[in-house]
């Protein structure tokens, strides 16, 4: 279908398009798009009140109010100091939590999901236009707008050729985020990955306990591996070497002691390079004079 959509688009609507944005001068192509912008505002305040947003509607509702009447049916827009929203009736089934079910291409009307497929067809059954009772100047009016939107996206369309690989997957992707960023208001939730999905998110704790567990116990430090090795030069290992009982017992050289510093109770001569001076020798209590 969409190979379809794109042969049409190429073959007629593309074609025309860009006669109908030679011949109308930019002023008529304003005015032209005001004049539909203001019957959609129509719908826009309907669909702000099914969704409970009745700041939203009175905005849009004195947008329609203001420009029908002096901006002369809307081809004026005299109200641009009031923000112009998107709403229609798919947005409202998604406001109330209707899921979008799956993505399709329709025949002439471009992507959509099939709750916006269901809000297409009650917005064009609840549309201004439909109540026109003359059929030729009602399908002329749908022509008209059709040829203006197209118009409107030549522009995008170099753009498109010119970043996209998979035109499919890019217009798909691209319209599945416009769509929930309008049903959403620009915040949609944030998108769980599936171990979020499936409560396999590890929390701080448990990440603190792996580490904790990882990591050996100061009694657990393993021991190094003693190795025989042989023997040569008369050196011996490090794990053959006897003690130091032992080796003072059989080692002569060993029973040799090294000179240590000792102070005997005689030695009370005051010294002033050694660290601890003599204490007297006498136990007797000193008197304080």
């Amino acid at each position: 279908m969409y190979k379809f959509n794109d042969t049409v688009d190429k073959a007629v609507l593309k074609p025309v398009a860009k006669g109908y944005s030679t011949i109308i001068p930019e002023p008529g192509k304003i005015m032209i798009t005001n004049f539909f912008s203001n019957l959609d505002d129509i719908l826009v305040t309907i669909n702000d009140l099914l969704q409970l947003k009745f700041a939203q509607a009175a905005s849009d509702g004195t947008r329609v109010l203001f420009n029908s009447t002096f901006g002369i049916l809307g081809l004026f827009n005299i109200t641009d100091r009031l923000e112009k929203h998107n709403e229609d009736f798919g947005q409202t089934l998604g406001y109330w939590g209707i899921g979008s079910g799956p993505y399709v291409v329709l025949p002439f009307f471009g992507p959509r999901t099939v709750r916006d497929s269901i809000g297409l067809y009650v917005d064009s059954y609840a549309s201004p236009i439909r109540l026109i009772p003359n059929i030729p100047t009602r399908n002329t009016m749908y022509v008209t707008r059709t040829i203006n939107l197209r118009a409107g996206l030549l522009d995008q369309e170099k753009i498109l050729e010119e970043a996209a690989i998979d035109r499919y997957a890019f217009t798909r992707d691209a319209y599945l985020q416009q769509r929930q960023s309008l049903v959403y208001d620009g915040n949609p939730p944030r998108e769980k990955f599936d171990d979020e999905e499936n409560g396999d998110t590890p929390d701080k704790t448990s990440i603190e306990d792996k580490q904790e567990n990882s990591q050996p116990a100061v009694g657990d430090t393993p021991k190094p591996e003693v190795v025989d090795t042989p023997v040569s030069h008369g050196m011996e290992s490090p794990a053959q070497q006897p003690s130091s009982d032992t080796a003072s017992s059989s080692d002569p050289a060993s029973s040799v002691q090294q000179p240590t510093e000792m102070v005997t109770p005689a030695d009370t001569t005051f010294n002033p390079y050694r660290m601890e001076q003599p204490m007297p020798t006498t136990t007797e209590n000193p008197v304080l004079n």
